[in-house]
């Protein structure tokens, strides 16, 4: 009575890990749509020093604390009643001008219904992990090398609070807002902010989609529709092209897919900050619950003093990836070119202040 019980168990569970599709090479098929939303923050909070795993108290609590977020931000609070204030209003949360929405400026935007950023800590070996990046082992990105720390003082100069004012028409060089070419490649809906490679969780749209043979693997991320094309057993491409997305070639280790991306176009910004001597080398490994484990390295040596590791779950399951189209056409993009101008004729110019 046991053995039979035992054995109308194992078949309602479904396939086992030894019955897992191969291609007629005898490596794993890795095609399926995958869910990666997580809590689990890229970076470990420094609370936690170097310890890459939670208790199950802690993740726990943080679960509950995503729950009692989620309660507060989907309270109706009526009608807004009013326009909000020059600048736009406070950031959600603060005093008496919470509203759900995350819109910039919280004029209305995106509210808990359209954003999907997951409801638990992903596990490894059954432990919660802390962080994402797990080399070094404070969990936290390496230090920038001092030419990428002047870049980023460059950026931080066009970068400033909405106030409702021009202010960048008494800054020294060219604006944030002269044409399209001024606003970065997420805003225009060219690559994702998710990354194409390394790729990361996002707020929404969490999906990843492998279509492979043996000669190619495709990698749909679902954030802008990025379509990444992995050449199998192949060679980088001649050092000029390049592409935001970078090039990419693969090839097994054992039952684990190897990627190794370069070619980076020095605007592409991926790996959170890298540059065009980016590269990347991830791993996708699948588990014996039928998820991945992916792994990624990032190297750049103009950007940071040492490499950095991280690996997350990609969870399997069977959703449909439908289009996400961003705003094709650039409808926003007009406004907000047209806006800068329009605020650009009320600003009274005085001399460069240079900063």
């Amino acid at each position: 009575m046991r053995i039979t019980v035992l054995a109308t168990l194992l078949c309602i569970a479904g396939p086992t890990f030894a019955d897992a599709p191969r291609l007629e090479n005898g490596k794993p098929d890795l095609s399926g749509t995958y869910d990666v939303s997580t809590l689990t923050p890229l970076q470990r909070p420094s609370e936690f020093g170097d310890n890459l795993s939670l208790t199950p108290e802690q993740a726990q609590a943080i679960m509950q604390a995503n729950r009692e977020r989620i309660a507060t931000r989907d309270k109706n609070r009526g009608p807004i009643t009013e326009a909000p204030p020059a600048g736009g209003a406070p950031p959600v949360g603060i005093g008496d001008e919470f509203r759900e929405s995350s819109g910039a400026g919280n004029v209305g935007g995106y509210n808990n219904f359209w954003v999907d950023p997951g409801d638990s800590v992903f596990t490894v070996d059954g432990k919660f992990r802390t962080s994402i990046i797990v080399d070094p082992p404070n969990g936290q990105m390496p230090k920038p090398t001092a030419a990428a720390l002047e870049r980023a003082q460059e950026r931080r100069k066009l970068r400033r609070p909405n106030d409702g004012t021009a202010w960048w028409v008494n800054v020294e060089g060219p604006g944030p807002y002269d044409g399209p070419e001024s606003l970065g490649i997420s805003e225009r809906c060219i690559v994702g902010f998710t990354g194409a490679a390394p790729t990361f969780p996002s707020l929404y749209n969490n999906y990843k989609r492998i279509v492979q043979n043996e000669d190619h693997v495709m990698i749909l991320i679902e954030m802008v529709h990025d379509a990444r094309v992995v050449r199998m057993n192949a060679e980088h491409r001649p050092d000029h092209v390049r592409s935001h997305m970078g090039g990419s070639i693969g090839w097994w280790e054992d039952d684990t897919l190897v990627v190794e991306t370069t070619n980076y176009s020095a605007s592409s910004g991926q790996a959170r900050g890298g540059s065009d001597t980016l590269t990347v080398t991830e791993r996708f490994s699948r588990m014996e619950d039928g998820n991945l484990l992916y792994r990624f390295t990032v190297n750049d040596p103009s950007v940071w003093h040492a490499d950095w590791t991280g690996e997350y779950v990609w969870r399997s399951t069977n959703a449909k990836v439908y289009e996400y189209a961003c705003h094709e056409g650039n409808y926003s993009m007009g406004g907000i070119l047209r806006g800068a101008r329009l605020l650009e004729s009320e600003m009274p110019v005085t001399e460069s202040s240079g900063d």
